[in-house]
């Protein structure tokens, strides 16, 4: 039964929908249908790759190529090139295509990105991806243009011109160049809290209206134009969101394939009940598509919170949970789930090297677990702690899985689940978290360990929508990262990116879980739905529907 799903997986695209000879064309109108309530559309509080929803109304300075089978590469998008370092990877310059103009015929200009930029740093629109704030402004002094005051790191001496001064060397500045906060925000506006809601566009698509927990639409952008953009297909003419859906709704609506859900795609991870459906329907399977590899599942520890400022307390979690268990609520089985995790770096990334410095069987070792709980001070266990997680994407099964493990050895938890919104706020704005587990995954937002390993164990990216749930902070360890930061010999970096993952994780801020494999139903007219090698996410730009 697993056998067709091992044979997508292996693939990681289907381009063709089932049962139809017709070729995708432009036109027509998509349907997205999502669990989650709420989309960032505000590029300076997101966090969304490339491939995925943001792309469709914002472009960045830089892009990617993507497609099945081969290594993603880094390519131009409003910029000219990739960018063009000086001063031994410390100022990088770009320059923007001509012709550049946003959806309300206005030029899209140099000052507009830095700008944009300048955004992300005020303390009202945090939360999105933040690779380049303390290379731009050390220790985050800057605190955003709205009192007047501009980021003098980057400066624009003509309308397409853009240079960066980091205040280190940085090898992957041009891969930094893609992530959401280098859209193009005209300057002067994006001031209120709501500019997510109607954001200017400068990708193919423009935000017609959008309800939170209800629907959103796009609506073609004018003045883009598929000759001069080359990453973005954008077939159709029109896409509809409908947010906040159960998830098996979602899952029923796309097995039956009927009426307007044959143009339907499920954003949302199939879950293991879903894939389950999945394998009894032909015509299911057949549109059913499987990631090769992709994000670390992991358990934060909050180092900073009671019993958890014990390395040795942390160290019996590594031993307490039961990855074998984490596959099967994940995915129905480790095939389809995703192969048991023991590094921070993900596989497919430069630098990484397989090892394991808490070695134990698949299940488990709670008896290893207890035996470190009693060198630390605690014979009889530890009770009242609070898992945090997310309500969608099969959460709170999977918080269930490591809950019963973790009770075996004697780590008692209750488990909160949080939506989107709430998770952000609790977990990643806040300084100090009121939780002391949580659960997630982390998709690298670049092909690079960097993206791995700094925005989850740096302490600049404790709070302030920052991803550091463990409250993890080490001096040393932010050296290190500085340090291979500016290694600008890719293999020369990657050496210090294994040296790092192991001496953070001989600090047990997080339990490795696995490396998730991510499968995506979509209903039968709709074409080209492509996963590439990296990232494990449909990519948003490519597909559309069969005429």
């Amino acid at each position: 039964m697993l056998a067709a799903v091992t044979l997508l997986t292996a693939c990681g695209a289907n381009d063709t929908p089932a049962g139809q000879g017709g070729t995708v064309k432009p036109g027509g109108t998509l349907l997205l249908l999502n669990d989650a309530p709420s989309i960032t559309w505000d590029p300076a509080k997101s966090s969304n790759l490339v491939v995925t929803t943001l792309g469709l109304i914002h472009r960045r300075l830089t892009s990617w190529d993507v497609a099945p089978g081969k290594d993603t590469t880094i390519v131009p998008d409003l910029a000219t090139d990739t960018g063009r370092p000086s001063d031994g990877g410390k100022t990088w310059t770009f320059t923007l295509k001509d012709g550049l103009k946003y959806a309300d015929g206005t030029p899209i200009r140099s000052e507009d990105v830095k700008w944009g930029l300048e955004r992300s740093f005020a303390p009202a629109f945090s939360g999105g991806l933040a690779y380049h704030k303390d290379l731009l402004s050390p220790g985050l002094a800057y605190k955003g243009p709205f009192e007047g005051k501009e980021l003098d790191t980057i400066q624009t001496p003509d309308a397409k011109t853009i240079v960066f001064h980091l205040a280190r060397a940085y090898g992957d500045f041009n891969w930094v160049a893609s992530t959401p906060a280098f859209s193009p925000v005209p300057k002067g506006k994006g001031a209120e809290a709501n500019y997510g809601d109607h954001p200017v566009a400068s990708g193919p698509y423009q935000l017609q209206s959008y309800q939170r927990g209800k629907s959103a639409k796009l609506v073609r952008n004018p003045n883009w134009s598929r000759d001069e953009d080359k990453t973005r297909l954008a077939y159709a003419d029109t896409v509809d969101f409908e947010l906040g859906q159960d998830t098996s709704v979602i899952s029923k609506r796309l097995i039956d394939d009927t009426g307007k859900d044959r143009a339907g795609f499920g954003m949302s991870f199939a879950s293991p009940a879903q894939l389950a459906q999945i394998q009894g329907n032909a015509s299911a399977k057949s549109r059913l598509v499987t990631s090769e590899s992709g994000a670390l599942a992991y358990l934060s520890l909050n180092t900073q919170r009671g019993n958890l400022t014990n390395p040795k307390v942390r160290q019996a979690f590594q031993y307490a949970v039961d990855k074998a268990a984490y596959q099967v609520a994940s995915a129905g089985s480790a095939q389809l789930a995703g192969d048991v995790a023991t590094t921070l770096i993900t596989p497919g990334l430069q630098g990484r090297e397989q090892y394991d410095l808490y070695p134990a069987p698949p299940s488990g070792d709670p008896a290893k677990a207890k035996q470190l709980l009693a060198e630390a001070g605690f014979p009889n266990g530890i009770e009242g702690l609070v898992l945090a997680t997310h309500n969608e994407n099969g959460y709170p099964e999977k918080a269930a899985a490591i809950q019963a493990a973790l009770a075996r050895a004697n780590i008692k938890v209750t488990i909160k689940p949080l939506d989107d919104d709430t998770y952000t706020s609790e977990v990643d704005t806040k300084g100090l978290s009121d939780f002391d587990l949580t659960l997630t995954s982390w998709q690298p937002d670049i092909p690079s360990a960097n993206a791995n390993i700094q925005p989850l164990f740096q302490s600049t990216e404790i709070g302030n929508g920052g991803y550091n749930e463990s409250r993890y902070s080490n001096p040393e360890a932010d050296r290190l990262i500085a340090e291979a930061q500016a290694t600008v010999d890719p293999a020369e970096a990657g050496k210090k990116w294994a040296a790092l993952d192991k001496k953070i994780l001989a600090d047990s801020p997080v339990v490795p879980l696995i490396y998730t494999r991510n499968s995506f139903l979509h209903g039968s007219q709709v074409g080209g739905v492509q996963i590439g090698r990296f990232p494990a996410y449909v990519d948003y730009r490519k597909f559309g529907l069969v005429q």
